[in-house]
C-alpha cells in the first residue's frame, strides 16, 4: 500500500443526519507522495445537502474523516522527520488508534501507534481532536488529460482507432491542469488517469497529485490496461457485443502467439495477426497476469463476459462501472474480482437497466471488494461525498473509507 507521507487529519464538528448539516475541519499532512515535498493545509467547511426528490436518496453526505484543504507554501522533506501526535488514527488496514502517533521520515510513514518514540529535532504536528487517515485514492479519472471537454485542443486521453494497447497516456498529461490542485485540495492525493475510446483504449497511469512535471506526477506507468465491454465499444465488433468478444479473443490469442514466436514474426514466418506488433507486445503483461485489465462493464451480461475472459486467459481483472454488478455478486466473489463504481448511479440506461443506490452495500455484504468513485469529471474532488452517499445507502463507514484508500491500492498493486 503506497500511502507514503499522505495523511489526512480531520476533526468532526458535527454530523449530518437526513437533512441536517455537517461541519468539517481538516488538515492534510502531506498532500502528495514525492518525498521531497510536503504541504501543510488547514481549512473549514460547512457541507449542505443539495435538494433532491424524495425518491432519490443521493444527498451529498460527507464522511467526516476527509481532509479539507487550502494550499500553503511547500517545504522540503529531505532528511526531515515529522510526528503527527494526539489524533485518532485510522490506518484502514487495522483498528483505529486513539490517541495515536504517525511518524514520517524522509517522506515515508515509518511508524504508527500509541507509544512511538519521537526523535529529537522532529517537527511535531498536534492533531488533538482531529482524525488521521490516508490520502484519498480516486481509481478512475481523466485528470491531466482533459481540460475543457468541449475543446479538442485540451483533450489528450483518446487515440483514434479501436485497438490501442500500446497507447500510454502519460506524455499527454498536463501538469498545469487546474483540475489537479482542485482535487488535491479536497483530500484526493492519488488517482488513476485513464485513456478512453475504442475497444482496447490503452494504458492507464497512476498519479500522485503533486509536481510540476510529468515525471513528478506519474508514480506508475502503466498501472492497468483499459478495455471497453460496454455498449460504447460495439462498433469495434461490427455493431454487436458478440463481435466485440470475438475480436478481443482473437487479439488475445494472437498476443499469446506473438509472445511465443516473436522471432518468427520478425522473419515474416507467421500468418497475419489481429493487431500491430506494438499493441500485441503491450498486452504481454496483461496476459501474464502482471498488469490488471480494467474492463468497463455495466450490464450483467457484460460483467459475465468479462469474467469468462478472465478465466479463459488467466487475467487479473477489475470491473469499472458495474451498474448491475449486484446481480452477479457471487460470481465476482468466486473470481476474486473487485468492482469500481459510482455509488450515486440510480438512473437506468440501456447499458444498465437495473442500477441500485445500495449496489456497493450489496456487493460488500456478499464479499466483493469495492472501490468507490465520483464519475463526474468536473467533480473528482467530491470523492468523499461519493463515499458518504454509499454510507447513506447502507455501507459501513469503515468500508467506505477502505473503498477510497486501501482497496484501490491493493486492487492495482500499488
Amino acid at each position: 500500500m503506497r500511502f507514503q507521507a499522505k495523511v489526512g487529519l480531520a476533526g468532526e464538528a458535527g454530523r449530518r443526519d437526513g437533512g441536517t448539516t455537517e461541519a468539517v475541519v481538516g488538515v492534510l499532512l502531506p498532500t502528495a507522495l514525492p518525498p521531497y515535498r510536503l504541504t501543510a493545509c488547514v481549512r473549514s467547511i460547512i457541507a449542505t445537502p443539495t435538494a433532491v426528490p424524495p425518491y432519490r436518496r443521493t444527498v451529498r453526505v460527507t464522511l467526516s474523516f476527509v481532509a479539507i484543504l487550502t494550499a500553503l507554501p511547500p517545504y522540503r522533506l529531505t532528511a526531515q522527520t515529522i510526528a503527527i501526535t494526539g489524533g485518532t488514527v485510522y490506518p484502514v488496514s487495522g483498528p483505529r488508534i486513539e490517541p495515536g502517533t504517525v511518524l514520517i521520515r524522509d517522506g515515508k510513514i515509518v511508524a504508527v501507534g500509541t507509544n512511538i518514540a519521537i526523535p529529537d529535532g522532529a517537527t511535531r504536528v498536534d492533531a488533538t481532536g482531529r482524525w488521521v487517515t490516508p490520502g484519498l485514492f480516486h481509481a478512475a479519472t481523466d485528470l491531466g488529460l482533459t481540460g475543457v471537454s468541449s475543446i479538442e485542443a485540451t483533450r489528450e486521453g483518446q487515440k483514434a482507432g479501436d485497438i490501442d494497447a500500446a497507447f500510454n497516456v502519460s506524455e499527454g498529461i498536463d501538469p498545469a491542469s487546474v483540475m489537479i490542485p482542485v482535487a488535491r485540495l479536497e483530500g484526493v492525493t492519488t488517482v488513476i488517469s485513464l485513456p478512453s475510446g475504442g475497444l482496447i483504449s490503452g494504458q492507464a497511469v497512476l498519479m500522485d497529485l503533486w509536481g510540476e512535471r510529468i515525471e513528478e506526477l506519474v508514480a506508475r506507468s502503466p498501472v492497468a490496461m483499459v478495455v471497453d465491454l460496454s455498449a460504447g465499444s460495439k462498433e469495434a465488433g461490427g455493431g454487436s457485443r458478440a463481435g466485440v468478444l470475438q475480436r478481443l479473443r482473437q487479439i488475445f490469442h494472437d498476443a499469446t502467439e506473438y509472445d511465443q514466436r516473436t522471432a518468427d514474426f520478425r522473419k515474416a514466418q507467421m500468418q497475419p495477426l489481429a493487431a500491430p506488433a506494438a499493441d500485441l507486445e503491450a498486452l504481454r503483461p496483461v496476459l501474464r497476469g502482471e498488469l490488471p485489465l480494467y474492463a468497463i462493464a455495466n450490464r450483467r451480461s457484460d460483467i459475465e463476459s468479462a469474467l469468462r475472459l478472465a478465466t479463459e486467459f488467466h487475467l487479473k481483472l477489475v470491473i469499472l462501472g458495474g451498474v448491475e454488478a449486484w446481480q452477479v455478486a457471487s460470481d465476482l466473489v468466486k473470481a476474486n474480482v473487485p468492482v469500481a463504481l459510482d455509488p450515486s448511479t440510480d438512473v437506468p440506461t440501456f447499458d444498465g437497466l437495473a442500477p441500485r443506490l445500495d449496489n456497493a452495500t450489496l456487493l460488500e455484504a456478499a464479499g466483493v471488494r469495492i472501490i468507490l468513485l465520483e464519475e463526474d469529471m468536473n467533480n473528482y474532488r467530491d470523492l468523499r461525498f461519493a463515499a458518504g452517499n454509499a454510507v447513506r445507502n447502507g455501507l459501513a463507514w469503515d468500508e467506505a473509507l477502505r473503498a477510497i484508500t486501501l482497496t484501490p491500492a491493493q486492487a492495482f498493486g500499488v
